[in-house]
């Protein structure tokens, strides 16, 4: 058999593997193919997006529809993952934490599970989130300005991050249209990237909350490798992988 046909077939039987599940280790993987971790890794990459690599893990990789991300069209996509992603994620919030939460359409689920009793400072830079924490009695808000995109309802601009310069942060809560092996964190809107870098310095701990529809994705505007953040929070069983 050919190496492409060997390839195939190798692909077909993690398809099978990974039936009903997330996601399986590589090494697993390798070992019951009877193959190198390495060529797991080639086949994964010459997969054409079937499959994704990321920790050590073998996942099962969504495709999404073509062109850039807008905020109307994303906001039902992976809902139910989004959710489960963001409860595991505000389980880290503790009683008068400063906390900083990313713009997109994942975050807003973080703002919302928050208790209402919880006592604490949040900083964002994007209207749904503000709007949300807005009305919690127990949430000091601070909303970073600057220019508005309506693409991605947030800001962005110089002042903002002067703004940030001077706020110690607890935690960071971080959102990525892509997260992959070898090109690391990324998202679609390059105004973010400054104020994402920004909130990942200023922050003691920082985690990268996403669904795993985002595992193996790359999108334009790279802001940080996947070893910057204290772990990733998804809705995977294994909410850390690595």
């Amino acid at each position: 058999m050919s190496r492409t046909g060997l390839r195939d077939d190798r692909l077909e039987r993690i398809a099978a593997m990974l039936a009903g599940q997330s996601h399986l280790k590589l090494s697993a993987i390798a070992a019951d193919l009877g193959v190198s971790e390495m060529t797991i890794r080639r086949d994964v990459t010459e997969s054409g997006g079937r499959f994704a690599c990321l920790g050590g893990h073998v996942i099962g990789a969504q495709q999404d529809a073509p062109g850039d991300y807008v905020m109307e069209e994303e906001s039902d996509h992976h809902a139910a993952a989004k959710i489960a992603a963001c409860t595991k994620a505000v389980k880290l919030i503790e009683e008068d934490d400063t906390i900083f939460i990313d713009c997109g359409t994942t975050t807003p689920h973080l703002a919302a599970a928050i208790p209402q009793d919880l006592r604490l400072t949040a900083v964002c830079y994007s209207l749904n989130v503000a709007e949300i924490l807005s009305r919690r009695r127990n949430t000091r808000l601070i909303l970073l300005g600057g220019i508005f995109h309506p693409e991605a309802a947030s800001f962005s601009g110089d002042a903002a991050l002067e703004q940030l310069q001077r706020i110690s942060i607890n935690k960071a809560f971080i959102s990525a249209g892509g997260v992959h092996d070898e090109r690391g964190v990324t998202c679609s809107h390059f105004h973010e990237v400054p104020v994402k870098q920004a909130a990942l310095a200023r922050a003691v701990d920082s985690y990268l909350v996403v669904d795993a529809s985002k595992f193996g994705k790359v999108r334009a505007a790279h802001f940080a490798e996947a070893d910057a953040f204290t772990s990733i929070v998804s809705n995977l069983d294994q909410g850390q992988l690595g």
